[in-house]
């Protein structure tokens, strides 16, 4: 399936921007999260995100995606390989009318599946920014100090906690800067809506591991978002992708791995940024340099 390059009709989360003229396709950015979590998760980054990104490009629309198995997909079983859920992910878009190749800002798993689309798919995917990403090969040399870090939040899901100590306890693995009762009552009203079953979670756990990301780079450029005190993944991760890539890095000291979470603002001034110097520097959409 290639997308088309006419104009996609995007059912946008965020209320979309007024025509301001003709343009010949409007700029899409598809939001993909991790491990166990939806698009409610993002908060209130996705608007951040947008007011950044509509200062250089008006017409800019999002389109917030639940990967197979959580949020209003929850009921479909979470494919076991980073290869089906991108497949599924696919279609999805061509069932929303979304035409022409995207934007992509991928985490933790949502970056393994940014990976593996712009891999097999270059002519879809436009650009892409990952945060926190945690992909093998480049993970191997950093992984052995945090992986129970990483399985415990995975077991989580299997606890017999009541739904508000079980975020509660994800909150605390995920974040450094959010306070816990700034987004704990939404958590547990996400779980209470879109269950998350132990089934999915470890179909999805099983799908992280597996994915073993090529060393070339993609077709499509790259930005790398990483934080220093993520407990669940060692940011010289990002930083092994960034030299093998040749992609710019950018470096939080502080959050946590929730790194959208923490500190949505910096995130999206981040994004907004490196779009902006590529165009300084005449850089044309698809390039790398």
């Amino acid at each position: 399936m290639n997308f088309s390059a006419a104009a996609p009709a995007v059912a946008d989360p965020l209320r979309a921007a007024p025509a301001t003229g003709a343009v010949d396709r409007v700029p899409v950015w598809v939001l993909l999260r991790g491990l166990s979590r939806e698009s409610g998760h993002w908060g209130i980054f996705p608007e951040h995100l947008l007011r950044e990104l509509r200062l250089l490009q008006p017409a800019s629309q999002l389109l917030l995606l639940d990967l197979p198995g959580t949020g209003t997909l929850r009921r479909q079983a979470s494919p076991t390989q980073v290869s089906a859920i991108v497949d599924a992910c696919r279609a999805e878009l061509q069932r929303r009318g979304v035409a022409g190749p995207v934007s992509m800002v991928g985490m933790s798993l949502g970056g393994a599946v940014l990976t593996d689309w712009a891999n097999r798919y270059p002519d879809e995917v436009e650009a892409g920014v990952l945060i926190n990403p945690s992909l093998r090969p480049f993970s191997e040399l950093f992984r052995r100090p945090r992986p129970l870090n990483y399985l415990g939040l995975a077991l989580l899901s299997l606890s017999r906690f009541s739904a508000r100590l079980r975020e509660e306890r994800v909150l605390s693995l995920t974040t450094r800067l959010t306070p816990t009762q700034a987004v704990i009552d939404r958590w547990v009203e996400l779980q209470r809506q879109h269950p998350l079953g132990v089934r999915n979670t470890a179909r999805q756990l099983l799908a992280s591991v597996r994915y073993r990301a090529s060393r070339t780079r993609p077709a499509a450029p790259m930005l790398l978002l990483c934080s220093k005190a993520d407990s669940l993944v060692d940011w010289r991760c990002s930083q092994a992708i960034s030299r093998a890539w040749g992609a710019p890095l950018r470096l939080h000291t502080k959050a946590g791995h929730d790194l959208p979470l923490d500190d949505p603002q910096w995130v999206a001034r981040a994004v907004a940024e490196w779009l902006r110097d590529r165009s300084i520097q005449g850089v044309g959409p698809g390039e790398w340099h």
